[in-house]
C-alpha cells in the first residue's frame, strides 16, 4: 500500500471529524481553565485514534514540529519506539533532515511527496512519504511513509536479470552467426564446415541449457517445481551419476572420488535428485585445478540424508557466499564463461532441495576449495510414502 493520497485522507479526516467533533461537543464541554493555556490542547476529534487504525505508516506532527502521535506501521517502518517519540522533536526521533523540510512546507499549507533514503549500518531503505495538513489543526501536519525498499531491489533484480540473460544468449548467437558468415565467405568449403560445425553444435546446446535452466527457475520461483517422488536407494542414485563424470573427470586430471556409508532409502524425484548432484559435480570440476580433488559423499544424520560435493579448488570468497545461491551470480564470470556455468546451477540445486523440505549450505575459504552440503529429511520422505 502508498502513502495516502490527499483526497483519501480527506475523506479520513473529514468523516472521523465531524463524528468524534460532534459527540464531543455534546458530552465534553470546553472548560474555561483550557482557555488560558499557552499551548492550546488538539480538538478531540478522532484523528488520533483513526491513526492508531490504519494499515500504513502514519505520524501526526504539531506546528512545534513534534510528534504527537504515530502507529505501529510507523515503528516498524521509521524503526522508532513511537511511545517515547511522542512529545520528541521530528528532527531527534526520525532523524531525517529531507522529512523534517517536507513538514515544514506541508505546515504552510502544501502537499508533498517524496522518496527519501535511511541509511543505517545494517541497510538503506527507501520510503515512499506523503505529508498532509491537517484541516482544524493549523500547523499540524500527518507523515504517511510506505517501505518501497524491496520494490526497489526486485526492479533492480529483474533490470540484472534481463541484462544477464541477454548477455548469456547474445554470446553464443554471435559466436554462430560468425561461424555461419565464415562458411558461406569461404564457398562452404569442406575444411571450414569441418572446423566450424562442432564449435556450432556446441554453442547451440549451451543455449538449449541455458534456457532449460531459465525455464527451471521460472517453475521453482512460482512455486510450481513438480516432484514425481518414488522410494529409490539415494546412495546407488549419487554413485551412477558419479560414474558418469568419471571421463570428464580425467580429462581434466582432477581426481574424482565417492564416499558412502552404505544405501540410503528415500522417496524423493530421483530425476530432480540427479540434477542436484549433476550440478553440484560440475560446479565442483569446472573450479578445480588439474592433479585437484573432487569428494562427493552420501550419509546420513538424524534421520536426513546428508549429500555433499567438497573440492580443493579455488574457493569462495566471503564476500561473495551470501550470494553464491543466487541466478545468474558467478564468482568468476570470465572463467565460468569460457568453461560453460552460467551462473544458474546453484540456484537450481536450491530450489530443487528446498521443494522436498531440506537445505542447502556452503562452507568456503578462498584459495582453500569450498564444501556444498544438502541435508534431505529421508524419514519424513519414507513416512509420507
Amino acid at each position: 500500500m502508498g502513502p495516502v493520497p490527499g483526497d483519501v485522507l480527506a475523506l479520513i479526516v473529514g468523516a472521523a471529524g465531524g463524528y468524534f467533533a460532534g459527540r464531543a461537543a455534546r458530552e465534553q464541554p470546553a472548560s474555561p481553565a483550557a482557555q488560558n493555556l499557552t499551548e492550546p490542547e488538539a480538538p478531540d476529534d478522532g484523528l488520533e485514534r483513526v491513526i492508531d487504525l490504519l494499515p500504513v505508516a502514519a505520524l501526526l506532527v504539531d506546528g512545534r514540529s513534534h510528534v504527537t502521535r504515530g502507529n505501529a506501521a510507523a515503528a516498524r517502518v521509521f524503526d522508532i519506539d513511537t511511545e517515547r517519540a511522542r512529545g520528541r522533536a521530528l528532527i531527534e526521533a526520525v532523524g531525517s533532515i529531507e522529512l523534517e523540510r517536507l513538514v515544514h512546507r506541508a505546515q504552510a499549507g502544501e502537499i508533498t511527496e517524496a522518496t527519501l533514503i535511511f541509511r543505517s549500518l545494517e541497510a538503506e531503505r527507501k520510503l515512499a512519504v506523503t505529508v498532509h495538513p491537517v484541516e482544524n489543526r493549523p500547523g499540524t501536519v500527518l507523515v504517511f511513509a510506505e517501505d518501497r525498499s524491496r520494490i526497489a531491489d526486485n526492479e533492480r533484480l529483474r533490470r540484472d536479470f534481463l541484462a544477464d540473460v541477454s548477455h548469456e544468449l547474445r554470446t553464443p548467437i554471435s559466436s554462430i552467426r560468425l561461424m555461419v558468415e565464415t562458411i558461406q565467405l569461404s564457398g562452404e568449403d569442406p575444411e571450414a564446415i569441418r572446423i566450424f560445425l562442432p564449435k556450432m553444435l556446441a554453442e547451440l546446446e549451451r543455449m538449449t541449457r541455458l534456457i532449460e535452466d531459465l525455464l527451471e527457475l521460472a517453475r521453482g520461483e512460482s512455486g510450481q517445481v513438480p516432484l514425481q517422488p518414488s522410494r529409490i536407494d539415494l546412495t546407488r542414485l549419487v554413485e551412477d551419476t558419479v560414474l558418469s563424470f568419471r571421463p570428464r573427470a580425467e580429462e581434466l586430471d582432477v581426481q574424482l572420488q565417492l564416499e558412502t556409508n552404505g544405501p540410503i532409502e528415500a522417496v524423493v524425484d530421483s530425476k530432480r535428485l540427479t540434477q542436484v548432484v549433476v550440478n553440484l559435480v560440475d560446479n565442483a570440476l569446472r573450479h578445480t585445478s588439474a592433479k585437484g580433488n573432487v569428494l562427493v559423499g552420501v550419509g546420513a544424520n538424524n534421520g536426513d540424508a546428508i549429500l555433499s560435493v567438497q573440492d580443493d579448488g579455488v574457493g569462495i570468497p566471503f564476500k561473495d557466499l551470501p550470494h553464491i545461491f543466487e541466478r545468474f551470480y558467478v564468482v568468476d564470470r570470465s572463467r565460468s564463461r569460457g568453461s560453460g556455468g552460467t551462473g544458474l546451477g546453484l540456484a537450481i540445486v536450491k530450489q530443487i532441495v528446498e521443494a522436498h523440505g531440506g537445505s542447502v549450505h556452503v562452507d568456503s575459504e578462498l584459495g582453500s576449495g569450498a564444501r556444498f552440503s544438502c541435508r534431505l529429511p529421508v524419514k519424513r520422505a519414507t513416512t509420507a510414502s
